[in-house]
């Protein structure tokens, strides 16, 4: 695969940043594309040690002709381009459809007519819902308890419409909780560290839902051995740990590594309706493990720690104590 040229979609984000850098060092000829901006915003690899061996393409990945143009001459697509954050998602269900949907369909038929030689779309374990049999496996049925969720079911069923129907080689990862350098505040787990790095008390919502954390290095390893995969077109493939934390587990481990004295304080604002929050997510592995050469590396506890130490270095204690959706 050296010297293929990848194109890599919502590549300055928390994920795009890491799977960019990694398949640069792997040889690969990288284009990042990402939403246009006019300062030219490079987001996570405006400082990259990289940087010099990326392409940008900067466009609209609702726009059919931004997306076409940016895909000729690739190989393969590695599509992470997305709306993510579930409580924005009840303010503005529109902007979901369009970016989620419309912009996976845009992929979907650009590769279509250039032929690309394969494509990975980026699921969430969000499409599940909550657990009815722990761990999950990829037939665990799919419900969407958020907007957010229904967007990227949808877009899911596209890409495996596009394999059944075009025979366009498309695969799906379906990664469970994702956590690292990088990863924004309106996330838990960075949210929690740089709240407790800075504030005396701990704000949070539903402290009593779980979920499967994969470190960022280990989720990024796993789109390498998806894509060397040669049985993968047109399923899902869970990405996960097989372990759970509760939040409440969590903010007491990150407490007891910063500050022993800080309490936490329930929000109702940070609270989600009551029939939208996903109480479970505990991944099933096994087929990626079956499958592939992939498996996790990186322990839960060493990856919040390199966590803390990246927010250490680089967060704005100014936004510790705000609320972003």
């Amino acid at each position: 695969m050296f010297n293929k040229k990848i194109i890599i979609t919502g590549a300055t984000g928390f994920v795009g940043s890491h799977l960019t850098e990694l398949f640069v060092k792997k040889g690969y000829k990288v284009t990042a594309f990402d939403r246009y901006n006019p300062d030219y915003n490079l987001g996570h690899l405006k400082n990259s040690e990289y940087r010099k061996d990326i392409e940008f393409i900067f466009g609209d990945i609702r726009d059919y002709d931004s997306v076409y143009s940016s895909l000729k001459g690739k190989n393969i697509i590695l599509h992470l381009a997305a709306l993510i954050g579930i409580p924005y998602s009840y303010y503005s269900p529109l902007a979901y459809i369009k970016t989620n949907i419309e912009g996976t369909y845009n992929v979907l038929e650009a590769a279509k007519n250039f032929n690309i030689e394969q494509l990975i779309v980026t699921s969430t374990s969000e499409t599940y819902g909550t657990a009815i049999t722990v761990p999950i496996k990829e037939s665990h049925r799919l419900i969407s308890q958020s907007p957010y969720a229904a967007s990227k079911i949808a877009a899911d069923q596209l890409a495996i419409s596009y394999w059944r129907s075009f025979k366009l080689p498309v695969k799906i990862i379906r990664p469970f909780n994702t956590f690292g350098p990088r990863q924004s505040s309106r996330a838990v787990i960075p949210s929690i560290i740089m709240q407790a790095l800075n504030n005396e008390n701990i704000k949070l919502g539903n402290i009593k839902t779980s979920r499967d954390y994969t470190y960022v290095s280990d989720l990024c390893n796993a789109y390498v051995e998806i894509l060397k995969a040669k049985n993968l077109f047109g399923v899902p493939i869970n990405v996960g740990t097989n372990t759970e934390y509760k939040i409440k587990d969590i903010v007491q481990i990150i407490i007891k590594k910063i500050n022993p004295n800080l309490k936490i304080k329930i929000e109702k604002l940070r609270f989600r309706p009551k029939l939208s929050e996903v109480e479970r997510l505990k991944c099933d592995n096994s087929q990626i493990i079956k499958k592939t050469k992939w498996k996790p590396k990186i322990d839960f506890l060493t990856g919040l720690d390199e966590t803390i130490k990246w927010i250490e270095k680089n967060s704005d204690k100014n936004y510790s104590n705000i609320y972003r959706v």
